[in-house]
């Protein structure tokens, strides 16, 4: 089930303040605390229990394990930060297959347009090429809230209209 699609607002609105955390996070320090990810985490369970207990949560639980999968030997390459890889599996839980596709997808894009800006910067002299290596690593944080605020964005405008909105519009157009 896409728990972004169906969750109140006063549970998305904190998920998208937590992206935002993260990204700052990660551009000021290149590391996503726990805190942040768990955050995430929690808020994926906390919409659940909102929904009931339903089957269609098996492609939740898939998705989050299997970015944990492929994420761990990306963590262990030097890829990927661990905070990372944390951040991707806890929104991953909020997503089923089909939008998760989205969520990687615009993630990718979001990394190849930050690495090309950071590239730019270094030959432009922005970034010191002297740094050392570490000082030197893409905020990929950056790049995972960027693609997560784009799909949950797109999906938040699909957003089936409150029931007391309808109302109220129809009660409007019958005065007319």
């Amino acid at each position: 089930m896409n728990l972004v699609l169906n969750s109140p607002v006063w549970l998305t609105i904190p998920l998208i303040l937590v992206i935002l955390a993260a990204a700052t996070e990660d551009a000021l320090r290149l590391k996503i605390s726990n805190v942040t990810c768990a955050l995430v985490f929690v808020g994926a369970l906390v919409a659940m229990a909102l929904h009931g207990l339903q089957l269609s949560y098996w492609q939740n639980a898939v998705v989050c394990i299997a970015i944990l999968a492929l994420g761990t030997p990306a963590f262990a390459a030097g890829w990927l930060g661990g905070g990372d890889v944390k951040l991707l599996a806890a929104l991953g839980l909020w997503l089923d297959f089909q939008a998760a596709l989205g969520l990687i997808s615009a993630v990718f894009i979001a990394g190849g347009l930050l690495a090309i800006v950071s590239i730019g910067a270094r030959r432009a002299g922005i970034w010191h090429r002297h740094l050392s290596a570490k000082e030197s690593r893409i905020p990929y944080g950056v790049a995972i809230a960027a693609g997560a605020l784009f799909v949950f964005g797109m999906q938040l405008q699909q957003r089936p209209t409150n029931a007391f909105v309808e109302h109220i519009r129809a009660l409007e157009a019958q005065e007319r």
